[in-house]
């Protein structure tokens, strides 16, 4: 699914369903469900990064995030897990888990750099 979309990551929320699954593909394996994942605890340390969505080909921003994450998710097979996320991954999975919980990468810029964004990737799409 991820891999189709040519996105590191995916929520549910993209493909239009609100089941709270997230697909992860961003570390060189093929893919990764995680399925009800919660952040249970994050770095004090962030870091800013360029993120992007599916649901805005080509809008693109720097985002503000924690440099780790630690997630408690269910594996397909029904088992919970408890897995700590760095870097780049880390950011998928935060970007992920946030769509799931309805909130937008956008969400987390000033309305003024939002507003930016937005102008840019309308003037982008003609």
């Amino acid at each position: 699914m991820a891999r189709e979309a040519n996105a590191y990551g995916l929520a549910a929320a993209h493909i239009g369903d609100v089941a709270p699954v997230v697909v992860i593909s961003a570390d060189g394996r093929d893919h990764r469900l995680l399925f009800n994942p919660r952040v249970t605890a994050s770095a004090t340390e962030t870091a800013s990064g360029d993120e992007g969505s599916v649901s805005l080909p080509g809008a693109r921003a720097d985002i503000v995030r924690p440099v780790w994450v630690e997630v408690r998710y269910q594996e397909a097979d029904g088992g919970e897990r408890t897995e700590r996320f760095d870097g780049f991954l880390g950011r998928v999975v935060q970007h992920e888990i946030e769509q799931m919980n309805g909130i937008f990468f956008l969400d987390r810029l000033s309305r003024l750099k939002r507003e930016m964004v937005l102008k840019r990737f309308r003037k982008q799409a003609g």
